[in-house]
């Protein structure tokens, strides 16, 4: 990431505190939250406690605090905590308390979007399965069924927060409460049942007399005192529904979620600031980062369909929790100068001043005479010189400087001053942790255990006609066999040398694997939508009798839409063309049903169920072979550093870590097309301006933590359907960052000096200098060049001052480079990668 030519004067006060979130007054006005009887201008992060695991909590909580923010946000996940009526689960990842009690104890703000619909591309919407099956039950409109369900569920969660004292009424972290969540986009959609549910949803949260305010996202009818709120990448236009209601974001989008086979979505971090720095520019008071750490959908909480395993998210704090650089640090300083700025923001009187055709200015005075001023530049190609109050001022293309005294620029969302970070992963193996690194082989031994294609056990049911998938299943695994036979007479032709019989098949599901008398035909798979697939294959069969088993597949249930619970998946349709009669039609034959896996509804995967089949050691695996699981006895990696489970080299299937399960992974080649070579920031942002991966075998796998791990003695188990090399599965642990330092040596209009600061993870000090020049160089992190003028000792001047050190910083004032009198036409830049280990 190149930095700006000039950087910005850093007030020596920058710094600044957040108060304990201990509240017991939480109000509000047009302007903000008023928090015991002070206004107040947040900054709020979205983690979710069920996409990472209790021993991540307290330092995802640390680093979004340490990013400058005051407040957590998360959704509470209702199927995750009540998977069948009336049963409750509060444990592990979905242990709420535990997580609200973290952020409590960080001295932080808690906003608890109770919903309990989500969406958020989790399964389902977060609403549990079993309500769809409750006779007489609609979803979200005005439904007596999902009404006394929903209400049940939201006052057993506030039941919970009270008993512990949580809300800020009773002194504790949480400020806010959400009820349903994006409605007001489809509440037409639902009929004469949408606007009363809706106001049901938002009168029912009010009767919890949970003592602070509620809002709505997304909801612009909502009533009286609940809040309505913006989602969206810009929110700086949005107005709420009443001139007495504050202006709040639930939902920024600093990347995309990423869906199977699909390129990786990045959002540069110069427009996720002039995002920001534009709403509070235009009167905001609440913003939240969704997500601020996306985490990981374990085992089949993905939605969407096709919602892949990881939801990094491209967050500020990525998936294995470590920060995102430069845009967790430029989001950090981002946060300091807007804090500068807040109690003139919410106190000041504002105005509005043109400086130009897109250039303006919102200077707020308060009755002191304090000024704070926020100089935007919305044009998306061209640079500015603006004059503003008789001084100079260069605006780059889409970016917003703040003023928190209205003279001295100390900040510009265009102008990263943080260094950029590249994370390592490392391959590592079984071999790796006592030997040398390679692949997980050799004296590994591995337990086989095969499913037969098709009844295992006795059927399920029989039916003469093709069944939904998913009303069958009820989600409770995301395999169903439909098996039939055919009998083919010896005189076919395509038994005589003639052309093969033609498979052909039609799903509105998700995935399909066929199978023709136990062997592999052919796989196909949908897109991600509710539109049909086909699978349409040339097929060997056999006089006599030919079974057909069909393992039809779902990967992640509907998350969001108008009725979304009414999508259905499976076969619709299947056919064989190339006999003497014409095609055959299976469609309505006898279709007998398996729901799930043998190894699945044996939990073969954990200590209890492992002995309930025979598995079959042997040193060497059998490769590329479909339905197949395999474990293995492994020993933790090295090291106390992230680690993630490389599938680069299966097919699809998932994964289990002793007995927990950490998800799927599906390997599908992505797009060849659709991913610039760099990234313009500028201008408005969508999920796919700025794409990565085109064109790759993208590693949709899974990752894994450590807190899973025991010493030695770790129970891997991998199901895969389709085949795979389970030889070169690989962890792969975070060993070290490259880092990048990149600045002008030009001094900018403040008199500031330019310099570099580099900062390595904890535990970790700068151990190489890869790249260094002072002069002309090219390029960026891993592929820098020098240019036509370089400092020949610009390397032995970085190493000096940083080898062997966790943090250094390199200025322009070093000795050595003051001396370079050569290339006296070239604006010199000084370009660093180092290494940490």
């Amino acid at each position: 990431m190149a930095m700006s030519s000039s950087l910005l004067f850093f007030f020596s006060f920058l710094c600044f505190s957040i108060s304990s979130a201990l509240a017991a007054n939480v109000t509000y006005d047009h302007r903000s939250l008023i928090i015991d009887g002070r206004r107040r201008l947040l900054i709020s992060t979205s983690i979710h406690y069920p996409r990472s695991v209790p021993a991540m909590w307290p330092g995802l909580v640390s680093l979004a605090k340490d990013g400058g923010a005051d407040a957590i946000e998360t959704y509470v996940f209702w199927n995750g905590h009540e998977p069948s009526p009336g049963n409750y689960y509060f444990e592990e990842r979905f242990d709420l308390v535990k997580f609200v009690e973290i952020v409590r104890d960080a001295g932080m703000y808690l906003i608890l979007r109770i919903g309990p619909f989500v969406a958020a591309e989790w399964n389902f919407g977060g609403v549990p399965v079993w309500l769809h099956y409750v006779p007489g039950t609609v979803f979200r409109t005005d439904n007596e069924n999902f009404k006394s369900h929903m209400e049940k569920f939201m006052t057993l969660i506030v039941d919970m927060m009270k008993k512990r004292r949580f809300f800020a009424s009773q002194g504790g972290p949480i400020i806010l409460a959400q009820v349903e969540n994006e409605y007001g986009d489809i509440e037409t959609v639902y009929g004469d049942g949408g606007k009363p549910y809706a106001m049901w949803a938002a009168n029912m949260a009010l009767s919890q007399n949970i003592g602070v305010p509620w809002i709505m996202c997304q909801q612009y009818d909502a009533p009286g005192p609940v809040i309505n709120t913006c989602n969206s990448f810009y929110c700086d236009r949005f107005t709420p529904n009443s001139l007495d209601k504050p202006k709040i974001w639930t939902e920024n989008w600093p990347g995309w979620f990423k869906t199977f086979g699909s390129r990786n979505p990045h959002r540069p971090p110069e427009d996720i600031a002039f995002s920001v720095a534009r709403f509070f520019q235009k009167g905001g008071s609440l913003q939240n980062y969704y997500m601020y750490h996306g985490g990981t959908n374990f085992a089949r909480t993905s939605g969407g369909p096709f919602i892949t395993t990881s939801y990094d998210y491209d967050a500020p704090i990525d998936e294995y929790g470590l920060p995102r650089l430069p845009k967790w640090a430029h989001l950090k300083e981002l946060h300091k100068s807007i804090k500068l700025c807040e109690t003139v923001l919410l106190f000041g009187k504002p105005a509005l001043l043109h400086l130009g055709p897109q250039q303006e200015a919102d200077v707020y005075t308060d009755s002191s005479g304090n000024c704070v001023s926020f100089l935007a530049n919305i044009d998306e190609v061209n640079d500015k010189l603006v004059v503003f109050q008789n001084r100079s001022y260069h605006l780059p293309a889409w970016s917003v400087s703040i003023l928190p005294d209205c003279t001295n620029v100390v900040f510009n969302t265009a102008k990263i001053r943080s260094q950029t970070s590249i994370v390592d992963m490392v391959p590592e193996n079984l071999e790796a942790t006592m030997k040398s690194p390679s692949k997980i082989s050799g004296d590994l031994q591995w337990d086989i255990f095969t499913e037969k294609a098709g009844i295992w056990g006795e059927s399920d049911f029989v039916k003469e006609a093709l069944v939904d998938h998913i009303n069958t299943t009820k989600d409770s695994t995301d395999y169903l066999w439909y098996i039939t036979s055919l009998h083919v007479h010896e005189s076919e032709d395509f038994l005589n040398g003639g052309s093969k019989a033609k498979f052909m098949l039609e799903s509105k599901g998700h995935a399909v694997h066929a199978f023709i008398n136990q062997e592999l035909q052919g796989s196909a798979s949908g897109n991600g939508s509710v539109s049909t697939f086909k699978l349409e294959i040339p097929i060997t069969l056999k006089a006599g009798k030919n079974e057909i088993a069909l393992l039809s597949m779902t990967v992640g249930l509907q998350n969001a839409g108008p009725f979304f619970e009414w999508v259905g998946a499976g076969l619709t349709s299947v056919k064989i063309s190339g006999f003497r009669n014409g095609t055959m039609d299976l469609t309505s034959s006898t279709w007998s049903y398996k729901i799930g896996l043998e190894g699945e509804h044996k939990s073969i995967y954990n200590t209890d169920g492992s002995n309930k089949v025979k598995w079959i050691s042997m040193s060497e695996p059998p490769r590329y072979q479909p339905l197949t699981w395999y474990k293995a006895v492994i020993d933790a990696p090295n090291g106390a550093e992230p680690v993630g489970l490389d599938m680069n080299h299966m097919g699809k299937g998932q994964a289990w870590l002793n007995g927990k399960a950490i998800g799927r992974y599906w390997l599908r080649k992505g797009p060849r097309h659709g991913c610039p070579e760099s990234c313009n920031y500028r201008g408005k942002f969508f999920p796919d301006k700025c794409n990565k991966g085109c064109g790759n075998q993208l590693r949709d796998g899974t990752m894994c933590l450590r807190s899973w791990f025991q010493p030695s003695g770790n129970t891997l188990v991998i199901f895969e359907e389709k085949g795979g090399d389970p030889t070169k599965i690989t962890f792969s642990r975070q060993c070290h960052w490259n880092l990048e330092g990149w600045d002008k040596s030009t001094k900018n209009e403040d008199g500031a000096k330019a310099s570099i600061h580099l900062k390595c993870p904890e535990s970790t000090q700068i151990s190489s200098v890869r790249f260094a020049s002072f002069g002309n160089p090219s390029g960026t992190c891993g592929s820098y060049t020098h240019g036509s003028c370089h400092y020949p000792h610009s390397a032995s001047v970085v190493e000096k001052a940083c080898l062997n050190k966790k943090e250094c910083v390199v200025s322009f004032s070093e000795v050595e480079f003051n001396t370079m009198e050569s290339c006296a036409d070239v604006t010199k830049t000084l370009a660093i990668e180092a290494a940490c280990g």
